[in-house]
């Protein structure tokens, strides 16, 4: 289970990394290193994920400082926070930021 203070905690030690698909997925979206670390150290985790062969992992949502909507799939590594991968919530996947639609 992940606890929000603890993704904080890596955040602000520097102890985090992107895989190369959540670097790519950042990129994909035009969202910059700056706007995801804001959405990690003042989101909420929203979902939490069992382990599914790649260990636990987490869903962070939260908002750019212009008011956009960002999730981002954090894992664990060792002591390090990992980005899995960053995306804009939309429908139908997402019908709000925080509240899933059609699955």
């Amino acid at each position: 289970m992940f606890l929000l203070e603890w993704i904080q905690e890596r955040v602000k030690k520097n102890e985090y990394y992107f895989s190369k698909h959540g670097d790519q997925e950042r990129q994909n979206d035009n969202l910059t290193v700056t706007e995801v670390v804001a959405v990690l150290l003042n989101g909420i985790v929203l979902e939490q994920y069992a382990d599914t062969g790649r260990g636990e992992s987490c869903l962070v949502a939260g908002f750019t400082r212009e008011g956009n909507p960002v999730h981002i799939v954090c894992g664990k590594r060792g002591d390090w926070l990992v980005v899995i991968t960053t995306y804009i919530p939309q429908p139908p996947k997402f019908k709000t930021p925080y509240e899933r639609g059609v699955k």
